[in-house]
């Protein structure tokens, strides 16, 4: 009796053990499909950038500069998919982070001429990590040339 109880007790312990293994390689292959953070911020540069590419618009960006900002203190801060998690992507994050911050400031004193050239480089900066994602394996990707 004891024996059939341990055999019990070690198969409930060994489907247990393989199912979390599993499901931790499934969300780990999904997170390397996706990143979501990146999808989240071009959304918002969008919003900002075409605008002002456009037509000069800039009020976009100025509205966006805050939300902008917040994600990307937000992407910086997250875990990286592993097809991007080097030094450089993480240190483009942090250069998106902080020159964000100094965008949402400069578009409550700054002129047009200031504020479109800061948008146009926080749109470069970005394309360079949205390039990192592509060129990292991701095969869907469309030209994106601004």
């Amino acid at each position: 009796m004891k024996k059939e109880m341990f055999r019990y007790l070690f198969l409930l312990v060994f489907v247990a053990v393989i199912s979390c293994t599993a499901k931790k390689e499934t969300e780990t292959a999904v997170a390397d499909e996706e990143w979501p953070l990146m999808d989240e911020f071009h959304m918002v540069m969008a919003e900002s950038f075409h605008p002002f590419k456009d037509s000069t618009n800039i009020a976009p960006a100025i509205a966006n500069a805050a939300e902008m900002a917040a994600l990307a203190e937000k992407w910086s801060n997250a875990e990286l998919p592993s097809k991007v998690n080097s030094d450089e992507v993480k240190a483009d994050l942090q250069t998106l982070k902080v020159e964000t911050a100094a965008f949402a400031e400069l578009v409550n004193g700054g002129d047009e001429a200031e504020i479109g050239a800061a948008l146009k480089d926080l749109h470069d900066l970005f394309h360079k990590l949205q390039d990192a994602w592509y060129q990292g394996g991701h095969g869907d990707h469309h030209d994106h040339k601004h």
